[in-house]
């Protein structure tokens, strides 16, 4: 007869010994330093916002008697009604027209620039992938006189037209050259098989190519449209009707308008940021696989 002797369950000191140098490891792992640097970073953003959020709620005694960083004794939404009473309603429209107007072309002509450069063959579409990319180099800054000269010739002086096509040439070269990568990773036989089964070019770049560059048609439009609504030189420079300014001018007219009433000048900011942040939360997944997409590269 034999017997079979069952090993003692180890004991919590016996086990003790594995969970520290567990967490040990995983303690040694901890890169602190980078940890503290994320948290100071994180404060560095949040505290700005904070203080703007906090300081449009209160009034303009309350904003000299109190401390910036303190939330309001008697919050007030009397700086947003006057901010709203302002045109801001208007100066809101033009921005919406002007960023529309200018990112719905860019980022369609750029995708079928793009896939002509990428399918297509010979040495005028280089050339123009050429001349797309020397728009690169050329900023704004150096181009404002003989944009300015331009419109003038063309009639265009203190209209939105005159802010919209000068935003989409701006927009064009940089969309060109992300579209086109993306574009240029579409596998070939895809565009093999979608031939075969009879489909002409334009059929295969609106059915093919657009789905599955979905994510960086909208991440370049949320780039180009974040660019042109916070746009402030060509609007200073190409309108001076007061019913024809956008939000970025409309902020600086306010400040003047306002130039001790702080709180009133921060609401106008809060107003002017809100639409920015819709457009990230109905936009964020799509923007993030497209920077995700193009990081892996």
């Amino acid at each position: 007869m034999t017997t079979t002797l069952s090993k003692p369950a180890p004991t919590g000191t016996q086990a003790s010994p594995q969970r520290g140098s567990g967490m040990g490891r995983r303690l040694r792992k901890l890169n602190l330093p980078a940890g503290a640097a994320g948290w100071i970073w994180l404060a560095v953003i949040i505290i700005p916002i904070y203080y703007i959020a906090v300081t449009s709620f209160k009034s303009q005694a309350g904003y000299f008697s109190q401390n910036p960083l303190a939330l309001p004794a008697h919050p007030t939404l009397e700086n947003y009604r006057m901010v709203l009473a302002n045109d801001f309603g208007r100066y809101f429209l033009n921005s919406v027209i002007v960023t529309v107007g200018s990112t719905v072309p860019a980022v369609a002509f750029s995708f079928m620039a793009s896939f002509a450069i990428v399918r297509g063959r010979g040495k005028f579409l280089k050339g123009v992938n050429a001349l797309f990319l020397m728009g690169l180099a050329i900023p704004l800054q150096a181009t404002i006189i003989p944009v300015y000269l331009l419109i003038i010739k063309m009639h265009l002086y203190d209209s939105l037209l005159a802010l919209v096509l000068p935003s989409i040439a701006f927009a064009i070269p940089l969309t060109v050259l992300i579209l086109s990568n993306f574009i240029r990773d579409v596998p070939n036989e895809l565009f093999e098989s979608m031939r075969l089964d009879g489909c002409s070019e334009w059929q295969t770049m609106w059915r093919l190519a657009l789905p599955l560059t979905k994510p960086a048609i909208v991440t370049v439009a949320i780039y180009n449209g974040l660019g042109v609504w916070n746009g402030f030189l060509l609007p200073l420079i190409l309108t001076q009707s007061p019913e024809l300014r956008v939000l970025p001018l409309a902020l600086w007219s306010f400040q003047g308008q306002y130039s001790v009433n702080i709180p009133a000048v921060l609401a106008s900011v809060v107003l002017t940021t809100l639409p920015i942040l819709v457009l990230y939360i109905l936009g964020r997944r799509q923007l993030l696989s497209g920077l995700t997409a193009g990081f892996s590269k």
